[in-house]
């Protein structure tokens, strides 16, 4: 079974090489170290149709985290957008399932930041100032896809995960699968249509180009909601409604008969890309229930892949992370046809969920890196990055 590999900086992009990993030094602003406390301001929640993932993401998380080495800070984003200031998290059961509807002080975004990075603890390491970053645990529009982002980036403050433009790139499932086309990087057939270009002729054509059946999605949304599967061209127009529910853009892909593979990323000057995991779906797609109601689906790490496709599946989960900005952390998806045309990538996903069924932090632990120890180095990263992006600017 191939091992995880890492890369060289930027000028040799999209070569594997076997020496290096975690605390490999950067080549220019050198390693950063993970303080002895932190102060870990943790957002979660949020106004999309991934809230409830957000929250049940979250609610590992904390539970993960060393409070020896965390000064946590919790913030709860209500589905009408308003920010909480929480001493804990809301129960996941009940009237709490569906929105934050907890008591809470409410918090000005970009004050509150501000004042969190500056505010001193006098009872933490003889009264000095903690080190701050961010946690954005949210999911899909107005938090992973670069929204959020540019907040952060507004408040000065370290935080995990890509920036404004890998983050927006990477949510929006046309743009991505532009840039990745022109990195080399094969992938199914695909169409995207914005809603007024969505016609019956327009329609008609994308089935003529992609055949049937037709996978319809909203270009930007995540956790499979908004997801049809469409056997007939009677269909279309219901499913192409459904996605337009959630997003102006849609895509409409080819159906793939393949096995759904999927990598983790991790690092920005030199990453790694973990063992590949396999999907092996309870339902006929790997959809919402699947994935987060039923349990069905059963994850198998690693995947049983011969060893040349370990290889290029890597290879190419590596260009992808660099075709689209990736910074700190991403899981690559692909379909793997054999016999066919071997990978091909579906997407990335910027800030993958950490419930207890995601792939990503599994993914990890069989590559040898568990849960907490991830979990600190994402926050190692993030203050890595944040050096080498203010060394810049000064």
């Amino acid at each position: 079974m191939a091992e995880p590999v890492a890369l060289e900086s930027s000028a040799s992009a999209g070569e594997p090489n076997p020496v290096g990993g975690a605390n490999r030094q950067t080549p220019r602003t050198g390693r950063v170290d993970l303080p002895e406390r932190v102060r870990l301001v943790v957002l979660f929640g949020g106004q999309s149709a991934e809230h409830d993932v957000s929250r049940v993401t979250a609610r590992n998380v904390l539970a993960a985290l060393d409070p020896d080495r965390y000064d946590v800070h919790l913030i709860g984003i209500a589905r009408n957008g308003r920010w909480l200031q929480l001493q804990g998290l809301p129960a996941l059961d009940g009237a709490e399932a569906t929105a934050l509807t907890v008591s809470g002080n409410h918090v000005d975004p970009i004050g509150h930041l501000r004042h969190t990075s500056t505010r001193r603890h006098d009872d933490d390491l003889n009264g000095d100032d903690l080190a701050t970053v961010v946690l954005p645990l949210l999911h899909g529009p107005n938090g992973e896809d670069g929204t959020l982002q540019g907040l952060l980036e507004m408040s000065g403050l370290p935080y995990v995960g890509s920036g404004v433009l890998g983050s927006a790139v990477s949510m929006d499932k046309a743009v991505a699968k532009e840039l990745c086309g022109h990195a080399g990087i094969p992938q199914a057939g695909w169409v995207a249509l914005h809603e007024r270009e969505v016609d019956v002729e327009a329609l008609a054509s994308a089935i003529e180009r992609l055949g049937l059946p037709i996978f319809v999605k909203p270009a930007n949304l995540g956790s499979s909601v908004g997801i049809s599967k469409v056997a007939t061209a009677d269909e279309l127009a219901s499913a192409v409604a459904t996605a337009l529910d959630h997003d102006e853009y849609i895509v409409l892909e080819e159906a793939v008969t393949g096995r759904e593979i999927e990598l983790g990323v991790l690092g920005n000057e030199a990453p790694r890309v973990s063992l590949p995991g396999e999907i092996v779906t309870g339902a006929e797609f790997y959809d919402y229930e699947d994935k987060y109601v039923t349990g069905s689906a059963e994850l198998v790490i690693p995947a049983e892949l011969p060893p040349e496709a370990i290889e290029e599946a890597q290879r190419l989960a590596l260009v992808a992370y660099r075709a689209l900005r990736g910074a700190d952390l991403g899981r690559v998806d692909f379909f793997y046809e054999s016999p066919g045309r071997g990978l091909l990538l579906n997407e990335m996903n910027t800030m993958p969920g950490f419930t207890p069924a995601s792939m990503y932090p599994r993914l990890w632990q069989a590559s040898g890196l568990p849960y907490t120890e991830l979990i600190d180095e994402l926050v190692r990263l993030a203050l890595e990055r944040h050096a080498h992006r203010g060394s810049r600017r000064r």
